[in-house]
């Protein structure tokens, strides 16, 4: 049998958890969606996500936070950070913090698929 990998999408708008999880669906991963960060950490099967698509900015806590927490309690799977307001600083805090990638939106679809295929490799 076939390992299916599970990419989670944390984003607080539905449109874009919906598309996301149509494109990870289409591209043969499995995916868990969350609206919120505070959400993501309370998902008890956290170990079984293979990357993390998340927003910069959601009301609560934000992309580098959840970052924050997840870094103090490695392993961590990588994470793809997606933002409609894209800053320097937010962006090196990111990147400072060991994300896999900073796209921001609109994000060129074989981009971010070529992305995903990529962390989840990384993870093996």
């Amino acid at each position: 049998m076939v390992e299916t990998r599970t990419i989670a999408v944390v984003d607080d708008d539905q449109t874009i958890r919906r598309a996301l999880d149509d494109l990870i669906r289409a591209c043969g991963y499995g995916s868990a969606l969350f609206a919120t960060a505070e959400e993501f950490l309370a998902y008890r099967d956290r170990a079984s996500i293979d990357c993390i698509l998340v927003d910069v900015k959601m009301p609560g806590m934000g992309g580098v936070e959840l970052q924050l927490k997840l870094n103090a309690d490695p392993p961590k799977p990588p994470m793809i950070f997606m933002t409609s307001y894209a800053d320097d600083k937010t962006r090196s805090a990111a990147m400072a913090g060991g994300a896999f990638a900073f796209l921001v939106k609109p994000m060129e679809i074989h981009r971010l698929t070529d992305l995903v295929r990529m962390a989840v490799e990384q993870k093996n």
